[in-house]
């Protein structure tokens, strides 16, 4: 790793106190990574000060949404250590939304500078309980003022990080949303880009004045197959196989997911992946055939689903939380959180920097 560290980090680290209470994505760490591309060469990575941005107002990030952004996690690993899970497919999956945007794809050894540097200087802030993480969050936009529709020529990557409690810690009520869809056939559904998420903020206002908590999105080409959540992966249990939509081009490919996909086959648990009716879901609820539902994603984790909403009524799963939830969760954390063995080679050690020393 050969980036500049600005001799204020030190300063900045050693002026930050953890509040008792962290909630998810409230606390940022006092330090941040920044590189800037211009005409797709790449500057050397900086660790800086977290401060605010200096952005033209001309910028083509706020007038045409040139941005992408990545989640992902460090955990403090038993016996005191710090290691990210599976930042390479972080790295690939930005590289994958920049090239949808029209923008440049941030190295991979400049995104592991990034998000490595950034971790092993707040390695003291990385929550100790079980299930809190620090939470990492890489994004590339475009700086170029001009108002033109193009692509930029300027880019900037950042990485900051906030000390997190779960995301969506208990039981989750979904709404079925059948009147918006949060991507287009050909759209931006399996990329991590921002549009995504703002088309799905008139959903989830009208799904919370409802007493629900997330969108259980249909795929736009059908209106009649599962998708996703807004911000999670979908999951079923059906008569003991776990079933869960297959990628289709408008579903983002989550990390969680395809570790929840590896683990449960090592657990020897069938998995279906295909298209799922969303009439045959409900009905199978109903029926008790399927008999937990959960979503998954890198900021919840696992979440057990206890209520879907449709109209005017309401589906009950049996369980809430149910067995194979709470086993691969469990299996899940266990891994990152260093209590049991990598058989996938998953988690990546992060060696502690001394903010006093560069």
């Amino acid at each position: 790793m050969s980036i500049y560290i600005d001799p204020a980090v030190a300063t900045s680290l050693r002026g930050f106190e953890m509040p008792e209470k962290l909630g998810f994505g409230k606390v940022m760490a006092p330090v941040m990574f920044r590189a800037v591309c211009q005409d797709g060469c790449w500057s050397p990575g900086q660790l800086v000060p977290y401060a605010p941005l200096a952005l033209d107002p001309a910028a083509k990030v706020l007038h045409y949404a040139q941005s992408c952004f990545e989640g992902m996690k460090a955990y403090r690993m038993q016996g005191g250590g710090v290691g990210l899970f599976r930042p390479e497919r972080n790295a690939a999956r930005m590289a994958h939304s920049a090239e949808r945007l029209c923008m440049p794809a941030v190295p991979e050894s400049l995104f592991m500078d990034g998000v490595r540097a950034v971790t092993a200087y707040c390695a003291n802030l990385v929550p100790a309980n079980s299930g809190e993480s620090l939470y990492l969050r890489p994004f590339l936009m475009g700086t170029q003022p001009d108002l033109s529709v193009s692509a930029s020529s300027s880019y900037e990557f950042y990485v900051i990080a906030s000390p997190s409690e779960a995301y969506h810690p208990g039981n989750m009520r979904l709404w079925v949303e059948r009147e918006d869809s949060r991507a287009a056939l050909g759209g931006t559904g399996d990329s991590k880009v921002g549009g995504n998420y703002a088309a799905s903020l008139q959903s989830i206002a009208r799904l919370k004045a409802r007493g629900y908590d997330q969108s259980l999105w249909l795929n736009p080409g059908n209106r009649r197959t599962v998708d996703e959540l807004s911000g999670m992966n979908f999951f079923a249990v059906i008569n003991g196989e776990l079933h869960t939509p297959a990628l289709n081009g408008s579903i983002l490919e989550g990390v969680t997911r395809d570790s929840l996909i590896d683990l449960a086959r090592e657990l020897d648990y069938p998995v279906r992946e295909r298209e799922i009716d969303i009439d045959e879901l409900l009905e199978l609820v109903q029926s008790g055939r399927c008999e937990e539902a959960f979503a998954c994603g890198t900021a919840a984790i696992v979440s057990p689903i206890s209520v879907f909403g449709d109209g005017e009524r309401e589906y009950t799963p049996a369980q809430a939380p149910g067995p194979v939830a709470q086993r691969l969760r469990a299996a899940l954390l266990d891994i990152q959180e260093g209590r049991a063995g990598d058989p996938f080679g998953w988690m990546q050690a992060v060696e502690v920097a001394d903010p006093s020393e560069r």
